[in-house]
């Protein structure tokens, strides 16, 4: 399977996570969710590890596990407050800016340099995820940006963005440096143990949640251990910002859930910036 499959699958996988979660977050804190999503993927990829050749990690894969777990724990988060706060059609997008970021940063932290036809498509999904504010541009065209101010969860998801345009890096640093199923197959569920504590410590020490609604919270890691599995062997025969640019296709998986199941307004309107960030996706494939 080649790369822009796997990271096309990788952005439905996503997007259903996303929507799951929100789902959750009617009933559940975001800490608890946060967990949910890394500590009910990990036993789905721990099944893996009897399947695969276990190798030798030097010192660069140490180094980028050590910068991804607080970071990734920021990012997770943030990720959740983001999408209780406001909604998918409205805060999600915003992750189509973490491409862009990577254009300077995965040159920084990989050496990988994007071509020009490749960026062009990178500033194009950035591009549709400013217009799927579009509506907001009658008040003047810096408008989707002051309503930042009102929407904090588009704040919040902006930071993650970045965050994610440099963790992302760093897992394609540790999979160079181990194997991408390797790789896949213990991140998470070592990420899961190190946030326990966090989710303890919001939670009083009480875990009796974790297992309060197994139905929903079951898809949710399996959910996650799909999306975990295709990004990481997408991102091993691929410029990790081009694997990146097509995963944000999540977006438009997000707003059709935020249409369906949630009732969100003016999903027309924003499918506008949806065929932009299309069109991004068509030029990186086609150059």
């Amino acid at each position: 399977m080649n790369w822009f499959l796997l990271s096309f699958f990788c952005a439905f996988f996503t997007a259903s996570a996303d929507a799951l979660c929100k789902k959750s977050l009617h009933k559940s804190n975001e800490y608890l969710i946060a967990w949910v999503r890394i500590g009910f993927a990990s036993p789905f990829l721990l099944l893996l590890l009897p399947f695969i050749e276990i190798p030798r990690p030097d010192i660069h894969f140490y180094f980028a596990m050590l910068l991804l777990f607080p970071l990734e724990t920021i990012a997770l988060i943030l990720y959740m407050k983001a999408i209780k706060l406001s909604p998918l059609s409205i805060s999600l997008p915003f992750l189509a800016l973490s491409p862009i970021f990577m254009i300077f940063t995965s040159d920084l932290i990989l050496g990988e340099k994007l071509g020009k036809h490749g960026v062009v498509g990178i500033v194009l999904t950035a591009v549709g995820a400013y217009l799927l504010n579009v509506r907001t541009t009658r008040k003047g065209i810096l408008e989707p940006f002051k309503a930042i101010q009102r929407e904090r969860g588009s704040l919040y998801m902006i930071i993650v963005a970045f965050i994610y345009s440099v963790t992302s890096n760093l897992g394609k640093m540790a999979i160079l440096h181990s194997s991408p199923l390797f790789f896949t197959a213990t991140f998470l569920p070592i990420f899961s143990v190190i946030f326990l504590p966090v989710l303890l410590w919001n939670n009083h020490g009480k875990m009796g949640q974790i297992f309060s609604r197994v139905t929903l919270f079951g898809p949710i890691g399996f959910s996650i251990a799909l999306a975990t599995v295709t990004q990481f062997l997408a991102v091993n025969l691929a410029e990790t910002a081009y694997v990146i640019s097509v995963k944000r296709m999540s977006l438009l998986f997000g707003i059709l859930y935020g249409a369906f199941w949630f009732r969100e307004t003016n999903i027309m309107e924003r499918f506008v910036g949806g065929i932009t960030m299309i069109a991004g996706v068509v030029i990186i494939m086609v150059f």
